[in-house]
């Protein structure tokens, strides 16, 4: 049996842009997946998957020929064909994945909600590439595509600087620690936002300038780490939503939602949908209850939701 575990991602700064070089904040999160591999003599050749949701019910099955990677019963669906086309693209990188395998069980575990948007995909590319022995960000750029920030987040231990490079990731321990860590906490908007459409977004209108927005952001994110107060963390993202709005004609998330909050609105990665960042200098239960009171019962403090430890990058 063989298990390989992947953490969730948030992206704090840097969203969009990270495509196109732009260094970003990424923090990789408590909650992740498992994989779990299991192998048996059998007749026929079948790979079986087997996917449960953080509450242990099953989700999503599909069983494939081992050979050819070919959808075996009525299994088709998107989120197959997705699958055998990660698998397939496992094999090509690496030509003796599952060869000579007979019967194999995979399991994967989410432990969070999958329409929370910490990244199932991105755990799974990641978990797939380690069982197989691949580069992670080969797999993702070959197969779903993306900055790769959120694989970078799957084998984190602690925030990290990403900035995506023509000699590929770069991805280094982030120095963030803020003393006002216990003022930032995240609330689930409850609206699944597709990541390929906010890119297909992005690319439809951010052609001009974008040198200088990526210099921007990337200055916003140098200075996050640097921040000591909650006033200096609520002016930087309050540029950093600015930049984002007016450069993707976005309207902040704030202004849609919570124009009467005391304190900021981040939005964390594909705007409009899955998480955001508040920062509140109010009590925890204060804060909680102004959310809860616009039916947003999804409220985790910075250290529910976040790693922080002191660990170097997994192997």
């Amino acid at each position: 049996m063989q298990n390989y575990y992947g953490s969730g991602k948030l992206l704090l700064s840097g969203e969009y842009y990270v495509l196109d070089g732009a260094l970003a904040l990424a923090l990789p999160t408590k909650h992740g997946q498992r994989l779990r591999v299991s192998y048996a003599p059998s007749e026929h050749k079948v790979l079986h998957w087997k996917s449960y949701d953080d509450k242990g019910q099953l989700w999503f099955e599909a069983r494939f020929d081992i050979d050819s990677f070919e959808l075996l019963d009525n299994y088709l669906s998107q989120k197959s064909l997705t699958l055998q086309k990660i698998l397939r693209k496992a094999r090509q990188l690496a030509s003796g994945f599952l060869k000579g395998k007979e019967y194999v069980l995979v399991e994967t575990f989410l432990e969070f909600p999958l329409l929370w948007g910490l990244g199932s995909s991105s755990t799974l590319i990641f978990n797939v590439a380690k069982w197989a022995g691949i580069d992670p960000y080969e797999l993702l750029f070959k197969t779903v595509g993306g900055s790769g920030y959120d694989v970078a987040c799957a084998e984190a231990t602690q925030p990290i600087l990403y900035e995506k490079t023509e000699g590929g990731p770069q991805v280094q321990i982030a120095d963030f620690n803020p003393p006002f860590k216990r003022n930032i906490y995240f609330v689930y908007l409850g609206k699944k936002q597709s990541s390929a459409e906010g890119i297909e977004h992005y690319r439809a209108l951010a052609a001009g300038g974008k040198a200088d927005f990526v210099a921007q952001l990337t200055k916003i994110t140098q200075d996050l780490l640097r921040t000591q107060t909650l006033a200096e963390f609520d002016t930087l993202i309050e540029q950093h939503e600015t930049l984002i709005a007016s450069s993707l004609q976005l309207t902040r998330v704030k202004e849609l939602y919570f124009a009467d909050f005391w304190g900021q609105v981040k939005s964390l990665g594909a705007w409009g949908g899955d998480f955001v960042l508040v920062t509140s200098q109010r009590s925890r239960e204060e804060t909680r209850h102004y959310f809860a009171n616009k039916g947003y019962d999804v409220f985790l403090s910075y250290g529910e939701m976040i790693k922080e430890g002191t660990e170097t990058l997994a192997a």
